[in-house]
């Protein structure tokens, strides 16, 4: 075969395998974001149902995984316009419909983990938090499908070792705290390097977080930890997630 031959063969194959390479990059990222997405909806779960968590004259709060699950349903899909009972009939990625369900599993293993928190009566801060609830999520979840997740947040807001970031989540997160950042439409921001892709979701503090992480800054909170002084639209963190990139 001639030179001229052999590289028209060879462009015929790249132009061939681009659009397959282009579309499966983009599914690797979308799965992802509807992971961070799903944490986060978790997370908001908890938010909605910490003053009942923290009620210290009530036992039983009917806050079981079941409950729990249905309102991540509903929030996710709110945010993300997947129905988690339809994942094939929503058009996610092949993908993500595995790994979405197995962080179901583990966001339900975690409020199951804790029912004996939850339920505790004469008690009020119960040490179970939409933080307490990422991070232990997220370890639970990369240890059953071997895919990191993590949740974040820079080192002057660190409170939990295990969520130090990396030096690539610590670079995002600095883009992330700039003003002129989206605060709203879960904007990800995501990155293929190393032979894979990271993708992360910033978080930022809303009302329901001031009480923990408000002022006075330097007050202790609840949980024993001093106040950041933070405010509404405070950079809080980040859900990281990182998928092999083929």
């Amino acid at each position: 075969m001639s030179r001229k031959k052999f590289l028209s063969a060879v462009f015929f194959l790249i132009a061939l395998l681009a659009p397959v390479i282009v579309f499966a990059g983009a599914d690797v990222v979308e799965t992802g974001r509807l992971l961070a997405i799903l944490l986060d909806a978790g997370r908001g779960a908890v938010a909605a149902n910490q003053p009942l968590i923290n009620d210290a004259s009530k036992g039983d709060k009917g806050f079981t995984p079941d409950v729990f699950a249905q309102q991540l349903a509903e929030k996710f899909k709110a945010r993300a316009s997947v129905d988690l009972g339809n994942l094939k009939g929503s058009g996610v990625p092949e993908m993500a419909q595995k790994l979405l369900l197995e962080l179901v599993e583990a966001a339900k293993k975690t409020v199951a983990n804790n029912q004996d928190k939850i339920n505790k009566p004469g008690v009020a801060y119960k040490g179970f938090t939409p933080a307490h609830f990422g991070t232990q999520t997220a370890t639970l979840f990369s240890e059953k499908s071997g895919i990191y997740m993590k949740q974040t947040t820079t080192d002057a807001l660190l409170r939990n070792p295990k969520n130090k970031a990396d030096d690539f989540e610590s670079g995002m997160m600095k883009k992330f705290g700039d003003s002129a950042y989206p605060r709203q439409g879960d904007k990800i921001a995501s990155e293929t390097t190393d032979g894979a892709v990271r993708v992360m979701l910033p978080l930022f503090y809303g009302k329901g977080c001031m009480g923990c992480h408000g002022g006075p800054k330097g007050e202790m909170d609840v949980s024993g930890y001093k106040k950041e002084g933070a405010k509404e639209g405070d950079l809080g963190g980040a859900v990281s997630v990182k998928l092999p990139a083929k």
